[in-house]
């Protein structure tokens, strides 16, 4: 007995050149892409001055106030018309002075009331005003007439606050892990606008960009938030594995599917300004950046899942570890396809509504215009996560230590353990 003990704690002991060797070909290989990245980010990144100039936000003889609405009238939520309210000026030349502001008729019928702080376009007519503002003619003018229209509702104090809200609960629940999270989501967004949307109007193909830009983006929002380790690096791969089929379905699809990009009003007010901008190009990229957040959440759980089975059965083959954690993985698949199609519906409730009371089929309906973009970006991600999970999970199984010896019986574990 004493001697079989001893015989297997040994044969426990010993390295597993397996492990080592796939170990020693996951550095390099995440490596290789880090060098393919930064290589990538080097040659795409716009030069000075390549970026076209904007575009002016506002025309001549309009500004943008903001001013604090003071009274709505009563049946402003019961008309179909525009609506107008006194509001109060905030800042610059109508600072504490009472406006009057024309709201549309979507926005009054619900979602205006004293008190809201709203964005004003101050229009100038080139008419003559009074004192009181009342457009009059002649050598008496008080000085040119300005008409005031509803642009957007003020959100960046309630916004602010609620991201710093967020900020608390994430640093209180998560604790490090949480903030660490946040920093990689900066670092993100910063590579996004400092790189991503400048090379893309400097010419370059969005494509490619969007490519670059997400294999960057991983680095950061994976390792800021769960540290540099082999389980870390192995979801890394997973999500990149995740990223190429997802530029190969998109690719590959988005033709045949007529993804054309020209859907939206920012779609079309983009082509007018930068006609050299491909749009079904630029859909193909917002499709390739939009599953990033999802293939990284699949991956990150599929890699935990393999350390914390082989973790928990430390004699389990690596089949029946890789079997144990894609009955985990299946369950991850099904959540997260609906979880991607319920995001969409929600987001797009009043096109869907409104699709609904036109007399057309519904097959109509999801091949037509908007819808059908979002129906193609969800079922690309989803291909893209579907995949990812059994690759993430048996790269997982070869690089968790363990298992590198036959299964031994329970009888045997439990003589070790005892000492017999």
């Amino acid at each position: 007995m004493s001697h079989g003990h001893h015989s297997h704690r040994a044969h426990r002991a010993a390295p597993d050149p397996t492990t080592r060797s796939s170990r020693l070909w996951l550095v390099g290989l995440t490596l290789a892409l880090l060098v393919a990245t930064i290589v990538g980010l080097v040659l795409l990144w716009p030069a000075p001055g390549s970026r076209p100039d904007k575009t002016e936000y506002l025309a001549e003889g309009v500004e943008m106030v903001t001013a604090r609405i003071t009274e709505v009238p009563a049946d402003s939520g019961e008309v179909t018309e525009s609506v107008q309210v006194q509001a109060e000026g905030t800042a610059g030349d109508i600072a504490g002075r009472t406006i009057t502001v024309d709201i549309p008729p979507e926005v009054a019928a619900d979602g205006i009331e004293a008190g809201d702080r709203i964005r004003v376009l101050a229009i100038d007519t080139g008419a003559e005003a009074d004192a009181d503002g009342e457009t009059v003619d002649g050598e008496q003018a008080g000085g040119p007439a300005v008409v005031h229209f509803y642009l957007d509702h003020e959100r960046t104090l309630p916004l602010a606050l609620l991201f710093v809200a967020y900020l608390v609960l994430v640093a209180l629940v998560a604790r490090g892990a949480g903030l660490r999270a946040m920093l990689g989501l900066a670092a993100g967004v910063a590579i996004v606008i400092a790189f991503m949307l400048p090379a893309i109007l400097a010419g370059e193909s969005p494509v490619l960009v969007a490519l670059v830009a997400g294999s960057a983006m991983i680095f950061p929002c994976v390792y800021f938030a769960h540290g540099i380790s082999v389980r870390t690096t192995t979801a890394a791969l997973g999500t990149f594995g995740g990223i190429a089929v997802t530029v190969v379905a998109a690719l590959a699809t988005g033709d045949p599917t007529g993804m054309t990009g020209a859907h939206g009003e920012s779609s079309q007010m983009l082509h007018g300004t930068h006609p050299q901008v491909s749009l079904s190009a630029l859909f193909l990229a917002g499709v390739i950046v939009s599953g990033l957040g999802a293939l990284n959440d699949v991956t990150i759980t599929q890699a935990s899942s393999v350390w914390e089975l082989r973790s928990a059965m430390p004699e389990a083959t690596r089949w029946q570890v890789f079997s144990s954690a894609m009955r985990i993985g299946r369950d991850h698949i099904a959540s997260t396809v609906y979880t991607l199609a319920y995001a969409y519906i929600g987001s797009a409730l009043p096109m869907l509504l409104y699709a609904s009371t036109l007399d057309r089929s519904l097959v109509d309906t999801i091949t037509s215009g908007e819808v059908a973009a979002e129906v193609f970006r969800t079922l690309i991600a989803s291909i893209g996560l579907v995949l990812a999970i059994p690759a993430t999970t048996g790269i997982a199984t070869l690089l968790a230590p363990g298992g590198s010896g036959p299964r031994r019986s329970r009888r045997e574990v439990l003589e070790e353990r005892l000492g017999l």
